[in-house]
């Protein structure tokens, strides 16, 4: 169990360390939407199903919010 958590970790951290440009306001967004659902769904033991759900709701509506910024900025 152990093992499999470290291997997520070094996964995500090695995915987005080859990012070759910086990440736009839409992207940001999206990123700190999903990761902020699925951790909501963890706590309140949520199933599978609801924890994956709940990290696609926040990154569409992280994604959506960055968007709206960076529309606003120009």
């Amino acid at each position: 169990m152990m093992r499999t958590k470290i291997a997520a970790v070094a996964l995500a951290a090695c995915l987005l360390g080859a990012c070759d440009r910086p990440w736009s306001n839409p992207e940001k967004g999206a990123a700190v939407g999903a990761a902020a659902g699925t951790g909501i769904g963890l706590v309140t033991g949520g199933s599978f199903g609801t924890v994956v759900g709940a990290g696609l709701i926040g990154g569409a509506v992280g994604y959506l919010g960055g968007a709206a910024v960076d529309a606003s900025r120009r």
